[in-house]
């Protein structure tokens, strides 16, 4: 019998995967640290460590169960830090007569690896990945011939077809289908949020590794002490955690944000997710059995199985309909550079710097703060989304171009002119008051639309509905803020206009 390579990417350690069902001895798993994949964007020195040290921990186990394994670690040195480079040595060194991959989940793999096997002489096949709910095409077959990609419709009907928080003719639990108004409230500081159950690792050897290879990073590698999960079973304890400790309070406090406690009521379970050692109908029907248990609210669970089963799944479709080309849409005409500030939270505004200092510290932070603090903020002062795009999939440990592509340019930016958002996601300081406590010793003052000391979120949210009034103006969900600005005098904008022109001049100070 000859020998079959298959190839494990770092974002497919799914050790439950039908490959590992029973090993093989004509068969050769392969995995590799390659700067190919640290290098395409600046990664967060976390996010390099997490992948790194999980796949290694897979390989160890696969080894343990029987498997043949070739792993190239960054610094061996056959590695020729490139996916197709290594391959082909691979092939050759084993003397393979196959190739089998699983279907890559960001379209710059997929079209790499399906070009490359097109161009071998031996069999090749690709699996899936057996991860996800929905296929590739599925969203898009759904909402063939509507006029809208409306996440809600998608989501419903993902509900009635996996039969989650339904009753047997198919009618939501509790008479409705979203319980998103119940789920946005201010965090008044109790309960307090749960202890950190993450087992820590000292990945300290391995971060010299990464470092002494040449890899460039940024963000704080806490390599002594990190505590993102290397597998499964670590990832299944996080997850009981999260559903005992915090999961009740999850729905009511979701959308707050706290200088006091960055975690508040999250799973941090994304990463474990989005490199698939858990499996997204694990956690859904963990979930849901703690509703039906009685021992959490059904806003909560609700609302944390829309983001896996509904959001997740949808924004997955849209990626895979609008690739190639999604990527460089830009419906605003928005080229400002990142300010300096985004590589060291170095700026006065509190709620800027407290969400990108835990993004740099923890590789992490959660949807609010991505989307209401700096992405609005972005929008607001015009900074290029191609820029934010490569920023959000290097810092955050769970971003994989898949899920933080329509994230960032779909909903945060509204590049793509409304393809995925229903209206752009901005605010003035009024928001973010509402929902943490930033505003509370900031050094700009959140009630002032002009002067020194003025919130730069009031003047720029203003001058953005002027300066695309004529793009916006008939969007139903603006009509409250544009009959604002109507009865606003003409001073009062030409002020507004001047402010924001003044902070956008002066980014980098801000």
């Amino acid at each position: 019998m000859g020998t079959t390579l298959k190839l494990i990417l770092g974002d497919q350690l799914n050790c439950r995967h039908s490959w590992f069902a029973q090993a093989s001895a004509d068969v050769v798993f392969v995995l590799m640290e390659v700067r190919q994949e640290t290098d395409y964007v600046l990664h967060h020195a976390q996010k390099i460590i997490a992948i790194f040290a999980a796949m290694r921990d897979l390989a160890r186990r696969l080894r343990a169960a029987g498997h043949r394994v070739h792993y190239l670690a960054i610094d061996d040195v056959d590695n020729r830090q490139s996916l197709t480079a290594n391959l082909d040595w691979l092939l050759a060194h084993y003397g393979a007569d196959a190739f089998a991959w699983q279907a890559p989940d960001e379209w710059r793999l997929d079209r790499q690896l399906a070009d490359y096997a097109a161009g071998l002489t031996i069999a090749t096949r690709m699996d899936d990945s057996e991860h996800f709910y929905a296929g590739r095409d599925e969203a898009a077959d759904f909402f063939e011939g509507r006029d809208a990609w409306i996440m809600e419709p998608f989501y419903r009907h993902m509900r009635k077809r996996h039969g989650v928080m339904v009753s047997g003719d198919g009618k939501p639990a509790g008479g409705q289908w979203n319980f998103d108004h119940d789920n946005r409230e201010r965090w008044p500081g109790l309960p307090w949020e749960p202890a950190d159950p993450r087992p820590r690792h000292d990945h300290s050897a391995l971060w010299q590794t990464i470092e002494a290879a040449g890899v460039r990073s940024f963000g704080t590698p806490q390599a002594g002490e990190f505590a993102w999960p290397l597998n499964r079973d670590e990832a299944l304890q996080q997850l009981d955690s999260f559903v005992r400790d915090a999961l009740p309070h999850f729905g009511r406090y979701q959308d707050a944000m706290s200088v006091r406690a960055w975690r508040l009521f999250h799973s941090l379970l994304s990463f474990a997710l989005n490199t698939k050692m858990l499996a997204p109908r694990t956690v859904v029907a963990r979930v849901e059995q703690a509703w039906r248990d009685g021992a959490v609210p059904l806003a909560s669970a609700e609302g944390y199985i829309r983001q896996i089963l509904g959001w997740r799944e949808y924004v997955r479709g849209i990626y895979w309909h609008r690739m190639p080309g999604y990527d460089q849409l830009n419906t605003f005409g928005h080229t400002a550079a990142l300010p300096h500030w985004f590589w060291n939270g170095d700026t006065r505004m509190r709620c800027v710097a407290a969400a990108i200092g835990q993004s740099l510290e923890h590789a992490h932070s959660h949807h609010i703060n991505r989307l209401m603090v700096i992405g609005n903020f972005s929008l607001l002062a015009g900074l290029s989304p191609q820029q934010l795009h490569q920023w959000y999939l290097g810092i955050y440990i769970d971003a994989f171009e898949w899920v933080e592509l329509p994230n960032t340019l779909g909903m945060s930016q509204y590049a793509d002119g409304g393809l995925l958002a229903t209206k752009p996601y901005i605010s003035s300081a009024a928001y973010i008051d509402r929902m943490s406590d930033y505003c509370k010793g900031c050094h700009y003052q959140k009630k002032q639309r002009t002067g020194e000391l003025a919130c730069p979120f009031n003047a720029l949210y203003w001058d953005f509905l002027l300066r695309n009034e004529k793009q916006l103006s008939n969007n139903h969900r603006l009509a409250m803020p544009y009959r604002q600005l109507q009865r606003m005098d003409d001073a009062d904008k030409r002020d507004i206009q001047c402010q924001a022109a003044a902070t956008r001049a002066k980014l980098a100070a801000l």
